[in-house]
């Protein structure tokens, strides 16, 4: 068999990830069938499974995709960043991502495997935002973690009501950051 290239191997994974993303936000995890992503994807299943072990393995990929993606939104300026994301959650070209966000979350409470990438994909940003957080009056690392259930609040009241006002929510965010130009309360002040 001949051998293949980088280039295509990333290609034919991407388009089998496409696929099955998009079956995964229309139908769920559990009523998508491999048949369902090999119609989508119009590559055959042995194919697929040389790429993939089965759902489980497409899953966690996708949903380590999903959360490199918005810890590199994050950028320079993670609070900016943050409100980015905010921002981006409002968008109607990502409702097929948000509705597969959901479905990560749910599977998440079931599978062990997508538990623990689902856990370290919040331990990472939390890491890495509670020292930001350091001069607030609350615990950084809890602090950290309530932005990460705000964005998530977010995502799924985006799915349940069509008339959510995403600009006024991102705001309202906004006035909760804490402003990098002034000192934390436990700065010293001259």
């Amino acid at each position: 068999m001949p051998k293949v290239d980088d280039a295509h191997f990333a290609a034919r994974r991407r388009q089998i990830l496409d696929a099955a993303a998009a079956c995964f936000a229309r139908e769920g995890f559990h009523r998508t069938t491999m048949q369902d992503i090999v119609r989508e994807s119009k590559i055959s299943a042995g194919l697929i499974y040389r790429y993939f072990t089965g759902k489980d393995d497409m899953i966690a990929a996708i949903a380590a995709e999903w959360h490199e993606r918005r810890t590199a939104m994050l950028g320079d300026d993670p609070a900016a960043g943050y409100l980015d994301v905010l921002r981006r959650v409002g968008d109607p070209a990502t409702r097929a991502e948000l509705q597969l966000a959901v479905q990560v979350w749910a599977e998440s409470v079931r599978s062990p495997a997508v538990r623990a990438m689902s856990r370290a994909n919040v331990d990472r940003p939390v890491a890495a935002v509670a020292p930001l957080l350091a001069g607030a009056s609350a615990d950084p690392a809890s602090l950290a973690r309530v932005f990460i259930a705000i964005y998530q609040g977010l995502v799924l009241q985006t799915l349940w009501d069509d008339d959510l006002d995403h600009a006024a929510f991102v705001r309202a965010v906004a006035t909760l950051l804490p402003d990098p130009a002034e000192p934390g309360p436990g700065a010293d002040q001259e």
